[in-house]
């Protein structure tokens, strides 16, 4: 056997059905309980201790104490970066779930991937900071520009307060259900947490779900035009 990272035990964590559709839930980036988790995997409290205590185990979870609760989220974006990669990876592939709930729509508009936004919304903005040269390409990596950064600083984003922070400022995510890039990174967050700041969006708490008001979506396509 060679020596390397051990993908297929990361792998196996993953692919069990009720360890993902626990994982998947904590792509809101919102931290949830074993109840919550079980709820959301459809297991007893007692398989999901178990599923969770594995997935602790494995690194791809950041379990916190507060009072008497235990809450789970994920350990890093580099996790949540996978599971969204897998994401896409199985829709392009055909592995599609075939109950497709009331409310798929709405995820596919505008949803949040752990901390930024993906969906529709989250693919147009990504593409129109491209577009208006805002973010390039730098071989595998997008860097952000001198016009960027000035762009991001009229929006009230600390820019220099990001790139002090350990965690990337620009980092490009396969959207899952557009199957093109968003925008991932501090900046990623950054952005999603100014468009709630201005009320142009809202999280809906119980799922990833993120709606844009009349005036938010307006000021949103002037803000971040694309060419269609």
């Amino acid at each position: 056997m060679k020596e390397g990272p051990d993908i297929a035990r990361v792998a196996a964590l993953i692919g069990d059905p009720a360890r993902a559709n626990m994982l998947t839930a904590l792509m809101s980036g919102k931290a949830l309980t074993v109840s919550e988790l079980a709820e959301e995997a459809g297991v007893t409290i007692q398989t999901a201790s178990s599923h969770l205590s594995k997935l602790d185990e494995g690194g791809l979870l950041r379990p916190r104490k507060q009072g008497r609760h235990k809450y789970f989220g994920l350990a890093s974006d580099d996790v949540a970066h996978v599971l969204e990669g897998l994401m896409g990876l199985a829709a392009g592939s055909g592995h599609l779930r075939k109950r497709i709930g009331p409310r798929d729509a709405e995820l596919r508009q505008a949803r949040v991937c752990y901390n930024h936004l993906a969906g529709d919304k989250g693919t147009q903005l990504f593409d129109s900071l491209i577009a208006q040269e805002y973010l390039r390409h730098d071989g595998e990596h997008i860097v952000l520009t001198k016009a960027g950064a000035a762009f991001a600083e009229r929006f009230e984003i600390d820019i220099d307060g990001l790139r002090k922070a350990r965690a990337p400022l620009c980092r490009e995510c396969l959207d899952w259900s557009e199957r093109r890039s968003h925008l991932a990174g501090s900046l990623g967050r950054a952005f999603l947490g100014r468009f709630e700041e201005l009320s142009w969006a809202k999280r809906d708490q119980k799922t990833r779900v993120v709606t844009f008001s009349a005036k938010g979506a307006k000021a949103f396509d002037g803000m971040f035009p694309v060419s269609r």
